[in-house]
């Protein structure tokens, strides 16, 4: 499963972005192996930025979106696109993935 992380820096160890459009990088980690990899955002000053980078991600292929914010227009585009979104996120990207993970497979059980 591969995860597109909204983050304040290019590494694992940096934290999740509190604004999904306005997030520096968004880092696209396979949640098995933890192999990354980094995307700019190029629509970080853009007007629009959410839904300019929602429709950036849904072109990568990603399962799930991990933000600390994200406005309705980009949640709803992205969910419409068949993409979880988890937001409210706080912590390092590789901290969050792994919760993110354990959370998606508790919720496979039921």
């Amino acid at each position: 499963m591969k995860a597109g992380v909204m983050a304040d820096g290019d590494s694992l160890s940096s934290y999740v972005a509190d604004d999904f459009g306005r997030a520096p990088y968004f880092l696209i980690v396979d949640m098995d192996t933890m192999d990354y990899e980094v995307v700019k955002n190029e629509f970080v000053n853009a007007e629009g930025a959410g839904m300019k980078v929602a429709d950036a991600i849904v072109g990568l292929g990603v399962d799930v979106v991990i933000t600390g914010g994200i406005g309705p227009h980009g949640y709803n585009k992205l969910t419409n696109s068949g993409i979880t979104v988890s937001y409210d996120e706080d912590g390092t990207v590789e901290e969050c993935v792994i919760t993110v993970k354990k959370r998606l497979e508790r919720m496979a059980k039921y």
